[in-house]
């Protein structure tokens, strides 16, 4: 009998921290962690990006964790963690944290590639930029 396969899933709006999401899927079982950071950057198609901030939908926190099961119910993954940030946020904060943890270091990149993708696909979270010149733009609608 395999170990169950532990998913977890959470929108905040306190900094995230990326350690803990590699706790979150240790294993005795795996042989990859693969973990990604998405962080703020200060720039957006060439125009300079002075704060974000992001609104999450009331069902946010449930997608996501849709999203994280959905990954882990692939066989070869043996946890899912995945968090991502609202509220504001400043260049170089960490908007989202995916770890997934798997046997062989290919199936861990697959998995947390296609953990992020689908989130930033499907996760009802918009992302209001402000630019240097003043103006702002909504963005990430899903």
């Amino acid at each position: 009998m395999t170990a169950p396969t532990t998913v977890h899933g959470t929108v905040t709006d306190r900094p995230l921290d990326l350690a803990a999401h590699e706790a979150a899927v240790a294993d005795r079982r795996a042989g990859a962690v693969v973990s990604f950071q998405g962080v703020v950057r200060d720039h957006d198609h060439g125009r300079p990006v002075t704060s974000l901030e992001y609104e999450g939908h009331p069902t946010a926190e449930r997608i996501l964790h849709e999203v994280a099961a959905e990954i882990a119910a692939d066989p070869d993954v043996y946890a899912v963690a995945v968090s991502h940030r609202v509220g504001p946020l400043a260049i170089g904060d960490v908007a989202l944290v995916a770890a997934v943890s798997t046997a062989h270091r290919a199936a861990a990149f697959a998995a947390c590639a296609r953990l992020v993708d689908e989130v930033k696909a499907r996760l009802p979270i918009w992302k209001r930029q402000v630019f240097a010149d003043g103006t702002e733009e909504w963005v990430n609608c899903p």
